[in-house]
């Protein structure tokens, strides 16, 4: 996958601080309107501008990393043409980013390119997202409330943080488990080699790879992201601006089992497509970052979940978790990892993370009561030797 969050942060630190030794022989062509000077990109994202979509262009980087980066542009730059826009993130990636990297980048698009332009599709609608056809009643009447009384009321919340909820309907399960078998007997029967999830799913398909990026992020910003606005601010759910979606399956001849780890994400997805299966149930053991992310769990933090087809959870991508053995059948599950630039970049400004790792809060109360201890045991001292004092003054003078 490309590293949309890396590249932002390049294009960001480095936006108009170049040297005069670093600066090209040639400088690239920039936006008109701009002027030699130049502009600079936006720390703080803009939250309010919805950016556009530059899928149908041909580009050197990822579409998803110019929408992404759009809402960083200076405010001379965000109602000009979408051409404009696209000349001027794209001469700042090329300024700034390696050639090693633009290479892989460019590998990875004709790796796409390849895949969508052989592979035929089964059912091309689901491949724009249709609320009313994906999204079971209960769902959309939550999110169409966007208050934490509308999501509390119809989501269930573990004690862990963790959410459940009915999410898609029992059709549109039945079409992407179908698209998903369609797209394995397309891979047998073309002998070609895709990339699997990640490094812990060994099966299934990356739904981004195969056409599906546009709809999946088009999920993110009209549902998850006002959801996680509400229910984890701390982790900028507001901000989420990319995603990692795919399928894993488990079973015979399938993964069985998922190691116990983090998500490579902000907030995760997790909805269960079916089929018949037993087991594979979710553990989970509370959040850390990664100073903490082998430390003890607390019994509040111990939480386990059974898959139901149709329903989702929703969790922090740095909730830890599992999946047990799938004993019998076919389990299929469609995940999203959705991320947040914005909080990966203000990450790299902290050292701890008490706002939202229990362990991180943990030793700061650790570190205040040992303050508090060390400034009490000075302060007897202190009292001790001016007794002592007196006592001497008081026997000297008799």
């Amino acid at each position: 996958m490309c590293n949309l969050s890396r590249l932002r942060s390049m294009a960001l630190d480095s936006s108009g601080k170049q040297s005069e030794q670093q600066q090209p022989q040639q400088q690239p062509r920039v936006a008109p309107g701009i002027g030699e000077a130049g502009l600079k990109l936006r720390r703080i994202p803009n939250e309010e501008h919805e950016p556009e979509s530059y899928e149908d262009l041909e580009l050197d980087f990822d579409p998803a990393l110019y929408s992404s980066l759009e809402r960083h542009l200076p405010e001379q730059l965000l109602n000009s043409s979408r051409l404009d826009k696209a000349r001027y993130m794209r001469d700042i990636l090329h300024r700034y980013c390696p050639v090693t990297e633009r290479v892989r980048i460019q590998r990875h698009r004709e790796y796409r390119q390849k895949i969508v332009s052989s592979y035929q599709r089964l059912h091309e609608e689901i491949y724009s997202l249709d609320a009313s056809s994906f999204f079971a009643p209960s769902f959309l009447e939550a999110v169409s409330g966007k208050s934490e009384e509308s999501f509390k009321n119809t989501f269930v919340q573990s004690k862990s943080g963790i959410f459940t909820f009915e999410m898609l309907k029992p059709r549109f399960c039945e079409m992407l488990l179908a698209e998903v078998e369609h797209m394995e007997r397309w891979v047998y029967d073309s002998r070609s080699t895709i990339m699997r999830p990640n490094t812990l799913n060994k099966f299934g398909v990356v739904l981004d790879d195969f056409g599906f990026e546009s709809m999946l992020q088009k999920l993110v910003d009209d549902f998850i992201s006002p959801i996680a606005k509400v229910l984890f601010p701390e982790v900028c759910g507001t901000s989420l601006d990319s995603h990692h979606g795919f399928i894993v399956e488990y079973g015979k001849d399938r993964d069985v089992d998922l190691g116990f780890h983090v998500d490579d994400a902000e907030v995760t997805l997790n909805v269960c497509l079916g089929k018949q299966f037993s087991g594979g149930e979710l553990y989970f053991r509370g959040v850390r970052c990664d100073n903490h992310v082998n430390s003890e769990s607390i019994e509040e933090e111990v939480y386990d979940y059974s898959h139901v087809p149709g329903h989702a959870v929703l969790h922090r991508g740095r909730h830890r978790h599992g999946a047990r053995a799938t004993t019998a059948g076919h389990r299929v599950n469609l995940i999203l990892w959705c991320r947040s630039s914005t909080f990966r970049d203000m990450k790299n400004f902290q050292t701890e993370f008490s706002g939202w790792c229990p362990g991180c809060k943990r030793d700061r109360q650790n570190r205040q009561q040992a303050s508090i201890k060390a400034t009490t045991e000075v302060l007897k001292r202190r009292a001790a030797e001016k007794v002592l004092a007196e006592l001497a003054s008081r026997s000297s003078a008799n």
